[in-house]
């Protein structure tokens, strides 16, 4: 059985900023709670988590420099699934994008032979910047074998993104409708929201939320995998995950899942289950030919089918939860 949504909801508001209404969420979700007997998840025999990557303005948002096409449905369809469910999910997880505006993707980061910076969505090969066709103005050393450790990975190119979730700014801000999902959730269920950081470090790109694309320059650990972040997801019987984008940061967090699963215990991925209807990729950029690294839609397809060979789950929002 699901449960109903909540009187104040309203799925015209998802795509909207609006002020979060935490006073009037949680007085509804603890009258919820009564009416429909939902008890605190410390109850919880079966535990599920809801692991929600960068739900955020930046990326969710229409206008937002970073929109990723389909992601107001996407975030409707999370929404209500998180309210429908509400008495069998555990916990909420949420990562952060956190950024600055001196970061290696960020167009203030490099200049051309005439001092100019890069348009957003420009990609930065190794070859460019050890031609001098881009220049880094800080730690230039350090750039160059980023660019050049990034394309051994095989995994991506660097792209200059435009500015987006900026610490501090509006667009770093979980998507309001999300947020007073959370705060009905925690009221309900008696269940703080966990709330992680990513991206911080201004030398590396940070698309996974448990690990930076790049982890030691000239030396230096530059970031590190977490294992605090997964033992605390894995402790959950099943763990459900959702967010943007479906071909950067939600690929490379399952990856990193994946690979983390393999080296601890390969029983652990059939505890993750993916929303496939719940995230969007990344559209590609205008370029013809279009190289196979920027063809971020075929990467995500290929992606989830390795997922769901891998062992994981791959589901929708309107498949039934069972416990």
């Amino acid at each position: 059985m699901v449960l109903p949504l909540p009187d104040f909801y309203q799925p015209s508001q998802v795509p909207q900023l609006y002020m979060e209404r935490a006073q009037l969420v949680a007085e509804s979700a603890e009258r919820y709670a009564r009416k429909h007997a939902v008890k605190p998840s410390a109850q919880d025999t079966f535990r599920m988590a809801a692991f929600g990557i960068d739900v955020q303005v930046a990326f969710c948002t229409p206008g937002a420099s970073l929109f990723v096409p389909g992601a107001v449905e996407d975030t409707q369809r999370t929404v209500e699934w998180l309210y429908r469910n509400l008495d069998k999910i555990s916990s909420l997880h949420f990562s952060m994008d956190t950024h600055r505006v001196f970061h290696i993707f960020h167009p203030s980061w490099w200049v051309d032979e005439k001092g100019q910076h890069p348009a957003p969505f420009t990609p930065i090969l190794h070859e460019d910047v050890q031609s001098g066709k881009w220049r880094a103005l800080t730690h230039a050393n350090e750039s160059l074998e980023y660019v050049e450790r990034l394309e051994a990975s095989g995994k991506y190119v660097l792209t200059i993104w435009p500015y987006h979730a900026l610490l501090g700014g509006l667009s770093h801000a979980l998507v309001p409708a999300v947020m007073e999902t959370a705060i009905f959730h925690a009221t309900a269920r008696g269940q703080p929201t966990h709330f992680e950081t990513k991206g911080m470090h201004a030398l590396t790109e940070n698309y996974s939320v448990f690990s930076p694309e790049v982890t030691k320059l000239a030396g230096q650990k530059v970031g590190a995998f977490n294992t605090a972040l997964f033992a605390q997801l894995m402790k959950n019987d099943r763990v459900y995950v959702f967010g943007q984008a479906k071909s950067h940061c939600v690929l490379s967090t399952l990856n990193d899942m994946l690979a983390q699963a393999r080296q601890v215990d390969e029983r652990l991925l059939s505890k993750i289950f993916i929303l496939e209807d719940a995230m969007s990729p990344v559209q590609p950029p205008p370029l013809n030919p279009l190289p196979a690294q920027l063809d971020f839609p075929s990467l995500a397809n290929r992606a989830m089918e390795q997922w769901r060979e891998a062992g994981m789950h791959v589901v929708k929002t309107t498949d039934t939860v069972v416990s």
